[in-house]
């Protein structure tokens, strides 16, 4: 027999579930880039499906590439916390029409659970309402196919331009293979949200 819980207790699960969004500041970063390496690199990023270890070695960011992008003008790098605890991050940046979204990380222990979807979604949300952005653009490593899929899922498309990976520059990792590149992809982001 499925026991029915009353509607306060749905409400109430959903409220404690839902993250909390804020803009990060300088004191994030190290959380920030614990987090960031955690999702893409090493034996933590092979736990959530979002990983970049079978494509690059080394480190996916630094505290001086996160600073910077966190101190830019136009551009800021979006928490979700849930409980005080950093669970999900992405930067976001106005680009004339464009907003750019980029080094989106989530938890690998809480990934497949629509967490990604709900960053996603307030990111665009900033670049639309805040900075009247018109498309959402983000480049993502071609050989990353499932990611892609799932960005297109969401609205996404390939726009048939393609920029080359910064070999030679460990800041970006150190590629276990010479042939990658980064896809553009953009989405409409004017109208309403869906």
């Amino acid at each position: 027999m499925v026991k029915v819980q009353p509607a306060f207790y749905h409400r109430r699960m959903t409220e404690q579930t839902a993250p909390v969004f804020r803009v990060a500041k300088a004191s994030d970063v190290a959380a920030i880039v614990a987090l960031v390496e955690s999702a893409y690199r090493g034996d933590s990023g092979r736990r959530g499906w979002t990983t970049e270890s079978e494509l690059l070695d080394g480190r996916r960011t630094d505290d001086e590439a996160v600073i910077e992008l966190v101190d830019r003008d136009g551009s800021c790098v979006l928490l979700a916390e849930r409980d005080g605890q950093l669970i999900a991050s992405c930067h976001v940046e106005c680009q004339g029409e464009s907003g750019y979204f980029g080094m989106f990380a989530v938890d690998p222990d809480r990934q497949g659970g629509g967490l990604g979807k709900t960053v996603l979604a307030e990111a665009e949300r900033i670049a639309r309402d805040d900075w009247h952005c018109r498309t959402m653009r983000m480049t993502v490593i071609e050989q990353r196919a499932e990611l892609i899929d799932w960005y297109e899922r969401r609205g996404y498309r390939r726009t048939g331009e393609f920029q080359p990976f910064p070999y030679g520059d460990e800041r970006f990792g150190i590629p276990r293979r010479d042939d990658l590149r980064f896809a553009v992809l953009v989405k409409d982001i004017a109208g309403p949200m869906a």
